[in-house]
């Protein structure tokens, strides 16, 4: 009976691990895509204008509440009581990924175009797009172990390791700002050349739930480093870079 139990469990963290990296990869692909093309009304649902916007609203509300309750720590505390703490990541990867979906899914387009761009500036904002693209994985890249999917802490529990703990360290686009992943996606945001009323409604509302992320995300990090986070603060901007050439020693 104890080996059945054990391949049951690992059975189901196999599982999730997939369904994980699965869902993680498609949305963000998704996601990717709609920044760049805009709606792709794939489902009409024949509103009219303002009920189209309140949709569109409610859809990116949806995904707002479901990060703020699923990152909150009384959140986890609840879950932990159902769930290995190992698999929350991935949970909330799962549930991210599958309102993602929804809003590129269900996003409805809007008939009215508030600006557009054409010629050259038209393909430098399409540069800007695909460079903000690498950036984000330079960033990524950058912090080494980070883990955007929550797959670690699966894979630490199948090997009976313990996941292992990021530490304080300045490397790549952290040298410039303090929050370039944040800085890369509101490039990326803000680089779509035809800006109807339905992507200028999606760039606002994400542009300011990013503001929020970053406060919050200082909070955290002063937290889990104190005093090294502060002196790097008071050095580093937290998004728009100051020098095209960052002085290491003060890093």
């Amino acid at each position: 009976m104890a080996i059945i139990h054990n391949f049951s469990k690992r059975f189901a963290a196999y599982t999730l691990l997939i369904i994980t990296g699965l869902i993680g990869q498609v949305s963000l692909m998704a996601l990717g895509l709609f920044l760049f093309h805009g709606s792709f009304d794939l489902v009409r649902l024949g509103l009219g204008e303002t009920a189209s916007l309140g949709l569109n609203t409610c859809l990116c509300l949806l995904f707002f509440i479901q990060h703020s309750i699923m990152v909150r720590k009384s959140y986890r505390q609840w879950l932990s009581r159902f769930v290995r703490k190992e698999f929350h990541s991935a949970l909330y990867t799962i549930a991210s990924g599958i309102v993602l979906l929804a809003i590129v899914l269900f996003w409805q387009k809007s008939a009215h175009t508030f600006a557009a761009a054409d010629g050259m500036f038209y393909w430098l904002l399409r540069g800007c797009y695909f460079l903000s693209i690498a950036g984000f994985v330079w960033g990524n890249m950058a912090l080494g172990s980070f883990d955007s999917f929550g797959l670690n802490p699966i894979l630490s529990y199948l090997r009976g390791t313990q996941p292992e703990q990021l530490d304080f360290t300045v490397r790549g686009p952290y040298q410039w700002v303090r929050h370039p992943l944040y800085f890369f996606s509101l490039l990326m945001i803000w680089s779509c050349p035809d800006i109807t009323m339905d992507r200028l409604l999606f760039n606002l509302l994400f542009t300011t739930w990013m503001m929020v992320g970053m406060l919050m995300e200082e909070r955290y990090m002063i937290a889990s480093f104190g005093e090294a986070y502060l002196n790097y603060r008071k050095k580093v901007p937290m998004l728009v870079p100051r020098y095209i050439c960052p002085d290491r020693n003060k890093t």
